[in-house]
């Protein structure tokens, strides 16, 4: 028990002890403190400065104080922001301004371009100014966007488009003090052109793109280029493998809707002229060397069938390989094109050749049959290689003295290879006989020679198609 009691009484004092060696530290601090505070006063109220020589202290910055958030700022909750500024009052002005980076694609095929372009906006809004010393601007991204008003613009016409996300919203809200805001985002759009391919591919395009209020008519927004036909810049860059850029301009109109009223549009208009050097080898230059290849037909002895006909059939199968290759990458117009024009001509002079030797032969072929008839109805008929190697007796045969001239030229052309000749002149006193030889001779007369409509469509055909070559690209260049 005594052991215990003394236990005790020594923790109690050794606790009075620690109270008594921590109080004078607490008493020393006091003093200290109140002392810096006085010192930090008198700084303040200037008393620590030298009278005469004054110094002026700048007063912070509200919209660089990181203490300060930008909503309390710009008094955001203290507005109804799905209200338009002015809201009751006169249309309020948004100005517009385009930066066009690229133009991606044109498509033939379903009639639309694409293209990556800077859309910004300007307008004021009264709700948004906040007081700033040195009239700096605070700038945002897109996450104060969807708190404020911003104009509603859509692209008319477009089939697709997006703002680009990568790595954050591409969108930027700049305020100035005086509630003055610009609005910029970067977009890609997909919009519709209409194109008149009657000259293709020696055409010029003009596409256009549309922007216009969803919402708000010319009562509540007025849509204007800031700075007229210099609001629209592109880059010097911009260059497209099939089409040279002319021209940009711009535009302004109004547009009607039954059910809702008018609206202001803007139009971006941009001219395109095709480069005609990839059709020339994809598509002239092939269709002109089939339809020449089709003439090398005239120049083969006619009695080659096996030759010319092949030639004649290859010279029409390609060209419709060419004709169908280039319709598979063209919408399907109701109207010809200029490309169409010169591939049917093409063909069907290619087509013509192939005709003309299937005329060739035939007459050919009938030329043979009648003369086999001639022979068989003459009564004495002499097929004679050469006349100068044989002479016929007149007092023999009972024929008389043969004149070349009154006879026909049939069988192999005048190509250096052998010629058959008939000559016979009847010299009979029968008069049947005679009138059978004299309907021979008149049969003989009116012999047609083949071989002279090879001749003339080596000049014809080579002589209408550059003549055709001549006013389609007199017309169409």
């Amino acid at each position: 028990m005594q052991a215990e009691t003394v236990l005790m009484l020594f923790c109690v004092w050794m606790a009075g002890t620690a109270a008594k060696m921590v109080q004078p530290r607490g008493h020393k601090l006091e003093p200290y403190k109140q002392t810096r505070s006085r010192r930090d006063i008198r700084m303040e109220g200037g008393g620590g400065q030298k009278s005469g020589s004054p110094i002026y202290k700048r007063s912070p910055d509200l919209t660089k104080n990181p203490m300060t958030k930008s909503e309390q700022l710009l008094r955001i909750d203290d507005h109804d922001f799905t209200m338009r500024p002015a809201f009751g009052g006169p249309p309020i002005p948004v100005g517009v301004d385009v930066q066009v980076e690229s133009i991606d694609t044109i498509s033939e095929v379903d009639m639309d371009f694409t293209m990556t372009l800077y859309l910004r906006h300007y307008w004021k809004d009264e709700r948004l100014s906040f007081p700033s010393t040195n009239n700096q601007s605070m700038t945002f991204d897109s996450r104060l966007v969807k708190k404020i008003w911003v104009p509603d613009m859509f692209f008319v016409h477009s089939k697709r488009s997006f703002i680009h996300d990568t790595t954050t919203d591409n969108v930027m809200l700049r305020v100035y003090p005086d509630g003055n805001v610009l609005y910029s985002l970067r977009v890609t759009v997909t919009a519709m052109c209409n194109m008149d391919l009657s000259r293709f591919p020696l055409d010029t395009q003009t596409c256009s793109l549309e922007i216009e209020s969803y919402a708000y008519t010319d009562d509540d927004l007025m849509l204007y280029w800031k700075k007229g036909n210099e609001s629209l810049n592109t880059d010097d860059r911009i260059s497209l493998s099939q089409f040279l850029i002319q021209k940009f301009h711009t535009t302004t109109k109004l547009a009607f809707y039954s059910s809702t009223g008018w609206y202001n549009r803007l139009y971006i208009h941009f001219t395109l002229r095709r480069h005609i050097f990839f059709f020339l080898l994809q598509t002239y230059f092939p269709a002109t060397l089939m339809v020449m290849l089709s003439w090398v037909s005239f120049w083969i002895d006619r009695r080659a069938v096996p030759a010319r006909v092949p030639l004649g059939i290859t010279t029409v199968l390609t060209m419709s390989t060419i004709i169908t290759g280039v319709n598979a990458s063209m919408p399907r117009v109701s109207y010809i094109k200029a490309v169409d024009i010169y591939l049917w001509v093409s063909f069907v002079f290619v087509f013509l050749s192939v005709i003309e030797y299937a005329a060739v032969n035939y007459l050919s072929t009938v030329q043979e049959r009648k003369e086999r008839k001639l022979r068989e109805r003459l009564p004495c008929t002499c097929g004679i290689g050469n006349p100068d190697e044989m002479m016929i007796d007149p007092q023999i045969t009972g024929y008389g003295s043969m004149d070349v001239n009154t006879t026909g030229n049939y069988g192999i052309p005048e190509n250096g290879g052998r010629q058959e000749r008939i000559l016979a002149q009847v010299a009979l006193n029968d008069p049947q006989i005679t009138g059978q030889v004299k309907a021979s001779r008149s049969y003989v007369n009116i012999w047609i020679d083949t071989h002279a409509i090879d001749k003339y469509s080596r000049v014809v055909f080579p002589g209408a198609y550059i003549l055709f070559n001549i006013i389609y690209w007199s017309i169409y260049s």
